[in-house]
């Protein structure tokens, strides 16, 4: 599990580095795709390395959630938004969350965007296929 907690912890990295690259080329018109990130973010993403082992008993137990890649990406969106806030949340306590989704129009508590949602559903079946392997 260990692998495959640094396997999501750098993908999830690299994912949020290209991600930001590209909205300050788009947004500031930055041709330079300086992207950001966190150190706080690595363990973050590297939680998704649970993806595995969740994928494992869905599929043991449901012949529907071993078919449907769309049921299975529903879920990790969930358990993504899930870990997001929730982690967001201590960091917050302690002052340190690296992001403030609050000028967002779809936002919960300034923690998560909902319209983050196709993006998670696309890096959480990512998730899975890092997972699979191991």
């Amino acid at each position: 599990m260990e692998n495959n907690f640094i396997k999501c912890g750098l993908a999830g990295w690299s994912a949020e580095l290209c991600y930001s690259s590209l909205i300050a080329r788009t947004r500031d018109h930055d041709k330079r795709l300086m992207g950001q990130t966190s150190l706080y973010m690595f363990p973050i993403y590297g939680m998704a390395a649970a993806i595995g082992p969740i994928r494992q008993k869905l599929c043991a137990h449901s012949e529907l959630l071993k078919k449907s890649t769309i049921c299975r990406g529903g879920i990790y969106t969930g358990l993504i938004f899930l870990t997001e806030y929730c982690t967001g949340w201590l960091l917050r306590k302690a002052g340190r969350c690296p992001w403030d989704y609050s000028q967002a129009k779809l936002n919960v508590d300034g923690l998560i965007r909902l319209d983050f949602a196709p993006f998670w559903f696309a890096l959480g079946l990512f998730f899975e296929r890092c997972t699979a392997a191991s």
